[in-house]
């Protein structure tokens, strides 16, 4: 079998060439329009809020600052998880949105809602900030 297609091959030189060439072309023409990306992105959705709060312990950090926001946060459409890690003067928190959420919609939710949670903040604890 093997050898009745190298026999064919030779026999045909300039088919097998054109062939190839043809190949080549349509390779070279359909390579640049091809929408691929070297590194795809595979994260997921998520927005990320700041706050400092100078001389608080961390508990004091997560009853006044970290609690509050997570509550406002839980209550946005297409919320995956909310994570959360408060430190001694530090709060941060994680908004997870479900695959397909765009971005800028996300950003704007939380923004809208980082409103509500900053009343409920006391006065000089801490000024809640998205993270970039």
């Amino acid at each position: 079998m093997l050898n009745k297609l190298i026999d064919w091959s030779v026999a045909n030189r300039l088919l097998v060439v054109l062939g190839l060439l043809a190949a080549l072309g349509a390779a070279v023409t359909l390579i640049p329009r091809l929408n691929l990306d070297a590194f795809p992105d595979v994260t997921n959705v998520q927005v990320q809020i700041n706050t400092e709060a100078q001389g608080l312990a961390a508990e004091e950090v997560e009853q006044l600052i970290t609690y509050p926001i997570e509550a406002v946060m839980y209550a946005l459409p297409d919320v995956e998880e909310v994570r959360s890690i408060s430190k001694t003067g530090l709060s941060v928190i994680t908004v997870v949105f479900k695959e397909g959420t765009d971005i800028y919609f996300a950003r704007q939710l939380v923004f809208e809602r980082l409103q509500d949670a900053r009343e409920q903040i006391p006065e000089g604890v801490g000024t809640p900030e998205m993270g970039p």
